[in-house]
């Protein structure tokens, strides 16, 4: 039997070498929830156990029911009906009865609503493994960030009403953000939220793009004060899906066909009010999108996965000139890249859950204020930083990962060569399904405009200063002056950027990002090889014959960490002379760069 979580060795590792025990006491908040729920863990051991379990659950459910589904999924697609309903290609249905069933549909959620508590960070690695199943599946699975904003937000009937359902997978919900005229720019939101005569809330107008939109709950941002405009103008709501909420259309899709993305018509619904108003956009759609990036992230990196496992079979079992084609320089540098991409990938997004599950756990101290003024005081400056350093890192994964998937299923097709770009083989689908992810809950542009103000404000600064005072292994202290020499080169340029406007800092704002991730993985690939864990692995045979062979993961982390490292301190150097040429030439010449917008299409 298939399991996405056993067969991957770097997950199973992380999971390890991260400081699981500190996040499970944080989110079992001091493991009181034992006395009052028998599955609720007594202790931190016990917890990390439990985690275990429930994610060889996914794996195990991801590889031998979802995966399978997949390709008649993504054939088959969602149906529009001619009573306006929408159905779900069979699959679809299928494996959300069998996740549901799992009970893994309320992650996140306390115990008291039926759900399992878990880490943001478990979560995330949930989602990379149910991506790599059906990365269509996960737009689903992955919407589980509305009940995690109903219960941080709203009232407590509200949660009542709608958390127990969700926890067992009765029902699924959908982000109602986006409209005809209002992608990225949110605070253009038209839809009307008007109260009646008896002071009830109605909805009124058009969503467009809306994943799942045909979810039987529905999170909608909405216009509740006409005379405000932007941000401040938009409230929060919740409503059921029923027969006021008409489904326009679905959309005709390149990916990701298994989940339908739906045109809404509102026409007076019933909803209820999420928290307080004016704060719809601001606080809490805020929230509700930063773990939404996230979730991208982890889908990101299941498809790259997927592919890259793809890519690699064939490049073993494919032979040319006598060959397998894996023993070509230019092919097996390619499938070098792939592979530690991806685990760059994944460093950064685990790194990221990590901090969000940090910030978490100071936000739900601060509710209950300890006494001793000092101890308050620590919280709030833990509070502060880690709050600044997730601001940062999320909008990196995100950006990192959706680019790295994509690519990395640009390069699996040309290692498949013709056979690639045809339906035999699941690359071309992968591809497809890849390519929305460095759109949706926000483009990579806006991604890198929210991540470059970290860069360049200083979180990044305390950040690297912060790893570079990990204990690393003797034999890899070398490579720390490389990134120290990187860390000065990037320093320089953030110095010209904030002399020259904060244009100019938008204008440069990717290669800036670039070389801050590089920096970020080279340390975090540094602390994976100075782990104290015992992780053994398989080796290749290399053609001598020789069967069995193993080597800790550890010194495999040593070789990714230096080729990383090396490589990327030339490309460093590079990004970073870009930024310092001043070349102002997008705002002073882009008429005559691009020429007249072209009259015949």
């Amino acid at each position: 039997m298939a399991n996405f979580y056993k067969d991957n060795d770097d997950i199973q590792f992380l999971v390890k070498h991260m400081d699981m025990e500190e996040l499970a006491t944080y989110c079992e908040d001091g493991f009181r929830f034992s006395e009052e729920f028998d599955h609720a863990p007594a202790d931190a051991a016990e917890a990390v156990v439990n985690y275990d379990l429930i994610l060889n659950s996914v794996g195990e459910l991801s590889g031998d029911f979802i995966a399978p589904r997949g390709e008649d999924i993504d054939r088959q697609g969602s149906t529009h009906n001619e009573d306006g309903s929408v159905s779900y290609a069979d699959g679809i249905a299928e494996s959300l009865e069998a996740l549901g069933k799992a009970d893994v549909m309320g992650f996140t959620l306390p115990y008291r609503f039926g759900g399992l508590n878990c880490p943001e960070t478990i979560y995330s690695i949930a989602i990379e493994i149910v991506s790599r199943a059906d990365a269509s599946l996960m737009n689903i699975f992955g919407l589980q960030g509305i009940a995690e904003t109903i219960n941080a937000f709203a009232s407590e009937e509200i949660k009542q009403q709608y958390l127990p359902d969700f926890a067992v997978g009765k029902v699924t919900g959908a982000m109602v953000l986006t409209e005809p005229d209002a992608g990225s720019d949110l605070q253009a939101c038209k839809l009307r939220a008007f109260q009646d005569e008896k002071g009830n809330w109605l909805l009124h107008g058009v969503k467009r793009f809306i994943t799942n939109g045909c979810g039987e709950v529905l999170l909608v941002l909405a216009r509740s004060e006409p005379d405000r405009s932007g941000g401040l103008g938009l409230s929060l709501f919740v409503c059921d899906r029923g027969p006021t909420v008409s489904v326009r259309r679905i959309e005709d899709k390149l990916g990701i066909h298994g989940s339908p993305t739906c045109e809404l018509f509102f026409d007076n619904t019933p909803c209820q009010l999420i928290g307080e108003r004016q704060r719809g956009l601001v606080t809490y759609v805020m929230a509700l999108m930063n773990g939404a990036r996230i979730g991208i992230a982890g889908q990101s990196l299941g498809l790259a996965e997927a592919t890259y496992r793809v890519g690699r079979d064939y490049a073993a079992s494919r032979e040319q000139f006598g060959v397998p084609i894996e023993r070509l320089p230019a092919v097996r540098d390619m499938v070098i890249d792939m592979k530690i991409s991806i685990e760059a990938g994944r460093a950064l997004l685990y790194e990221t859950g990590r901090m969000v599950d940090i910030e978490i756990a100071m936000q739900k101290a601060l509710e209950n204020p300890p006494a001793d003024k000092a101890e308050l005081k620590k919280i709030k400056n833990r509070s502060r930083k880690v709050r600044r350093l997730a601001a940062m890192l999320t909008p990196m994964s995100k950006y990192f990962c959706s680019e790295m998937s994509n690519t990395v299923a640009y390069d699996a097709i040309q290692i498949l060569g013709g056979s690639g770009f045809m339906r035999d083989y699941p690359c071309e689908r992968f591809a497809r399904d890849a390519r929305i992810t460095t759109i949706y809950e926000g483009t990579s542009q806006l991604q890198v405009v929210a991540a470059v103000r970290g860069v360049c404000g200083g979180t990044l600064e305390k950040y690297l200063a912060k790893l570079v005072k990990k204990e690393y292994r003797s034999d890899v202290k070398d490579l720390l002056d490389v990134l120290a020499e990187g860390t000065e080169q990037l320093r320089e340029a953030i110095a010209f950027v904030k002399k020259s406007g904060v244009d100019y800092m938008d204008l440069y704002g990717r290669p800036l990002v670039d070389v801050a991730i590089c920096l970020i993985n080279g340390y975090l690939f540094l602390d994976q090889a100075s782990s104290k864990v015992e992780y053994q692995l398989a080796v290749a045979d290399n053609g001598d014959g020789e069967t069995g062979k193993t080597m800790s993961m550890t010194d495999r982390k040593k070789i990714v960490a230096r080729r990383y490292i090396s490589q990327n301190a030339a490309t460093i150097k590079a990004l970073t002379e870009k930024v310092l040429t001043g070349d102002k030439s997008t705002f002073k010449q882009y008429e005559e760069l691009i020429g007249p917008v072209p009259e015949d299409l």
